[in-house]
């Protein structure tokens, strides 16, 4: 079910049991901008005990910031309690919270753009700030000063980049210079696990290297990453050339390591564990290195491969991804070629490669039992030379492939 009118229904309780109750944020900008949206969050003058009184299920995710989570119809609401934030001391988090009202609470949030609220029942709109005319005009503009609101939470600085790359909005003159000013103390006041957080939301639209590249022109790429302080905006710009045609599912930290052209494995991963990434991204990123060390073997080499290699190659999930981010960087008429030339030998393999994946060998270990086999490391072995066989010499009956194994030097010397 479509969550708009689920959150509906819970601001029309709240308002019925006395309150005020808004949509408000992100999802009254993309509504205003007539973009789909389904994050929807909820700002009321309740109190969270007020809310967990009112409905069955929730989870006090935030009850400090008057922040909870009302769950219903299989969908998560988060609803804030109308506030006035004060006392900043970590870049990040107020010391001091007391209730407010729409129009105070509007004032304490980031962007013009992302301070309006609008009533779902009445279907009014609540403009505070002036995020309507900002939309209208097409700039990112914060609320107030500019520098109060980087000083408050200066991971804001990286969200007025990612907003001005979604939208293709410009950033307002005075908030530009306040990121400007303030860019040197985006760390160590902000935890890298929110940067790489704000990384991977920026990398979901389009043009991520448009904003990489904004963020290299106001000093945060190189606040992030030292390194590139003696970089230029034009390399930054080379460097990241081959991004726009890279597939929309790419992972971001393989779309961050076009900044570092020259690095080795070893250095990726030490990237990875500088940005504090998830342990399946960083497994891309080995097998991304993996990739391309198969694909830059001379010509010859390629072509000498066995077929049981390429075969495990291909029934690896991300192989395709990973091939399509290589092809990226050759010209087009390479690129097609290049991703027809393992279109052509992946379809050879078709076979092979759902076994592979179904992890259904043709010779399996009660097969070698029966020759007399015993389980243990040697009959692994010979388990994985009875697949290359297959495969190899593109046999697929069963007593054929155990005669020919029966042939190799590792029956003979078991």
């Amino acid at each position: 079910m479509p969550t708009r009118p689920i959150a509906t229904s819970i601001v029309k309780k709240l308002q019925e049991a006395g309150f005020i109750a808004y949509f408000a944020g992100g999802w009254v900008r993309d509504f205003l901008l007539q973009k789909p949206s389904d994050d929807i969050d909820i700002a009321t003058n309740a109190t969270t005990d007020q809310i967990a009184e009112l409905f069955p299920k929730t989870v006090p995710v935030g009850v400090a910031f008057g922040i909870i989570i009302v769950v219903d119809g299989g969908h998560s609401f988060e609803i804030a309690s109308f506030r006035k934030e004060s006392d900043y001391v970590d870049g990040r988090r107020p010391t001091s919270i007391s209730p407010a009202t729409p129009e105070e609470d509007a004032q304490r949030r980031d962007f013009t753009i992302n301070g309006m609220f609008y009533d779902p029942i009445a279907e009014k709109l609540y403009d505070f700030v002036g995020g309507e005319k900002d939309l209208q005009k097409g700039v990112v503009k914060a609320i107030g000063s500019a520098h109060e609101r980087f000083l408050e939470d200066k991971l804001r600085m990286m969200r007025a980049v990612r907003y001005s790359t979604r939208f293709n909005f410009p950033i307002e003159s005075d908030t530009l210079q306040a990121i400007l000013a303030h860019a040197k103390d985006l760390l160590p006041a902000v935890a890298m696990e929110r940067v790489w957080q704000e990384f991977k939301k920026m990398s979901q639209f389009a043009h991520f290297d448009a904003g990489l590249i904004t963020l290299h022109k106001l000093q945060l790429l190189q606040t992030i990453f030292p390194e590139l302080r003696d970089i230029s905006s034009e390399e930054i710009q080379k460097r990241l050339k081959s991004v726009e045609h890279y597939p929309k599912n790419s992972p971001t930290i393989a779309q961050l390591l076009e900044l570092f052209p020259s690095y080795s494995l070893e250095e990726a991963l030490a990237l990875c564990d500088y940005l504090k990434i998830s342990r399946k991204e960083r497994s891309f990123v080995n097998f991304l290195y993996h990739t391309k060390n198969l694909i830059d073997l001379p010509r010859v080499w390629q072509k000498e491969l066995e077929l049981y290699e390429w075969a495990g190659f291909y029934a690896e999930p991300d192989s395709e991804l990973a091939l399509q981010m290589i092809a990226a960087h050759y010209p087009i008429t390479k690129r097609e070629a290049f991703l027809d030339e393992h279109t052509n030998r992946r379809s050879l393999l078709e076979q092979p490669i759902l076994r592979l994946k179904a992890k259904e060998p043709i010779v399996k270990a009660e097969h070698l039992q029966a020759e007399g086999i015993v389980p243990g490391a040697q009959m692994g072995m010979l388990l994985k030379e009875a697949e290359r066989i297959s495969i190899n010499k593109k046999l697929e009956n069963r007593t054929l492939i155990l005669e020919e194994l029966k042939k190799s030097p590792l029956w003979k010397n078991r």
